[in-house]
């Protein structure tokens, strides 16, 4: 029986998250001070009074997760991860918890990320899509077909669980993608209110300004094994682990994947730690006889 702590990435804001902790718990009211001061602009005024416009924008959105994830594994009582895993920005949350990069350090990371992915964003307009209801193989062919028939981008980006996958590329290849997937028998085919194309082929700008700035940065060897996104498996190793969330930028985010190794590695008991509970749901879509949790 082993303990499983997962964190959430992008999507999961909203305004006012955070308050709460930051209010009652002198643990997690000084990390959020502590992000003020490193990213030198007062995030907590956006997470508890801004507007949903300002924190939807990804170079807001990925920090004010990566703090509240990290500011409520803060008020946990010694936990001792097993095991640790993070949904796409999620990853940088983990990594603090199991040690393996310090919180200043990890927040710079996720602050030149989120801005790099952003302008990759606004220089080439795309777009992603939830696919609910269709094998994960006929979602690759199809996106594998419009590709080499068109030369449009579009590829399987976010396993998040069986029966739903996110796909994620250039507007018009996301769109085909999206009536084929229907046509094929999709329950629904529904486009994403994110900024662009993220895990996809069309992030590789950003992907030179994080391996830059990852290259600059002390990784320390892990007090737990993280589950990485793109192999799906514990890693340990530093150097690995650097490399793996780089390529995580391009790569697909393999999250049912991931629990499924997990529990297959002696995982009973999974615990959220960050804004909502949509990993927790997933969890319970993915595999059924666990014990699923959060703090938030």
């Amino acid at each position: 029986m082993k303990h499983a702590y997962i964190f959430p990435g992008q999507g999961a804001q909203f305004i006012g998250m955070g308050k709460g902790l930051y209010d009652n718990n002198s643990s997690a009211k000084a990390i959020f001070q502590q992000a003020n001061s490193i990213l030198g602009f007062a995030i907590t005024e956006t997470l508890f009074q801004g507007t949903d416009e300002e924190l939807k924008q990804t170079r807001i959105t990925q920090p004010a997760i990566f703090i509240h994830s990290v500011a409520a594994y803060a008020t946990l009582d010694h936990p001792q991860p097993d095991m640790v895993a993070g949904h796409s920005l999620g990853e940088f949350s983990a990594l603090v918890a199991n040690g393996t990069l310090v919180f200043e350090d990890a927040l710079r990371l996720v602050s030149i990320r989120a801005n790099a992915m952003q302008q990759a964003c606004e220089n080439a307009p795309s777009s992603m899509a939830a696919i609910l209801a269709l094998a994960d193989d006929q979602v690759e062919a199809i996106c594998q077909k419009i590709q080499a028939e068109t030369g449009e981008v579009v590829v399987a980006a976010n396993y998040n669980c069986p029966g739903q996958l996110v796909i994620s590329g250039s507007v018009q290849g996301v769109a085909m993608a999206c009536e084929q997937m229907k046509a094929a028998g999709a329950k629904r085919a529904l486009i994403l209110p994110v900024g662009g194309a993220f895990h996809s082929p069309l992030m590789a700008p950003a992907k030179e300004q994080l391996a830059a700035a990852i290259a600059a940065t002390t990784f320390q060897t892990p007090s737990c094994p993280v589950y990485q996104n793109v192999v799906a498996a514990a890693v340990s190793d530093p150097q690995t682990i650097q490399q793996n969330l780089i390529d995580q930028l391009t790569g697909a985010v393999k999250w049912t994947q991931c629990v499924q190794a997990m529990h297959a590695d002696g995982a009973t008991h999974f615990t959220e730690c960050g804004p909502g509970k949509v990993l927790q749901g997933l969890v319970q879509k993915i595999i059924k006889e666990v014990t699923v949790d959060g703090v938030s």
